[in-house]
């Protein structure tokens, strides 16, 4: 699945490693997005948020602590809501596409469909080296079970996240909470 990576907004910190992953995500999302028929405005939302959902991915904490205004979250969960606050200043409008990358790292129970496919997109592009077959089977599968698969990805993360023996954020909660 080559795709090049998106075109990123000039306030982006990234490496060539993580525009890679941009890459690979937002091409997972276009790739639904055609196998789903979704209209173009669905198709747009879903292309901007693979896009800028690690736009300050490889920001330094003290930049991701001011631009959030957050002293308390984890350093690594600050990069969506950093990104989500950026964007909303510089006037994107759509709550959806702002959610999605707001909380990509979490989860929300409260997302549109675009925040679901970002999340598991995110999860299952072809670049990440761990359970390869079991992610390209899932991924395979989204637009004939988005839901189940949905539900297949918040199981896994979760599950990867007790097992690291990392605190849950209550939106991860939440979502599984809504989910399960």
């Amino acid at each position: 699945m080559p795709f090049d990576a998106p075109d990123l907004p000039a306030w982006a910190i990234v490496s060539d490693k993580r525009r890679a992953h941009i890459g690979r995500v937002t091409a997972l999302l276009m790739q639904w997005a055609d196998a789903l028929a979704l209209d173009t405005s669905e198709r747009a939302a879903w292309y901007d948020a693979g896009r800028w959902h690690d736009a300050l991915r490889d920001a330094d904490e003290p930049t991701l602590r001011t631009l959030t205004g957050d002293a308390e979250r984890p350093f690594g969960m600050l990069h969506g809501p950093a990104a989500a606050l950026r964007l909303a200043s510089e006037g994107e409008t759509r709550a959806d596409v702002l959610e999605a990358i707001r909380w990509h790292t979490v989860g929300s129970a409260d997302w549109a469909q675009v925040g679901r496919a970002l999340y598991m997109a995110d999860f299952l592009e072809p670049g990440r080296s761990f359970m390869q077959a079991d992610r390209g089977f899932l991924a395979d599968r989204v637009p004939e079970a988005f839901d189940a698969v949905f539900r297949q990805v918040v199981r896994l993360r979760l599950e990867w996240t007790i097992r690291e023996g990392k605190g849950l954020a209550p939106e991860t909660v939440r979502l599984w909470n809504r989910v399960r």
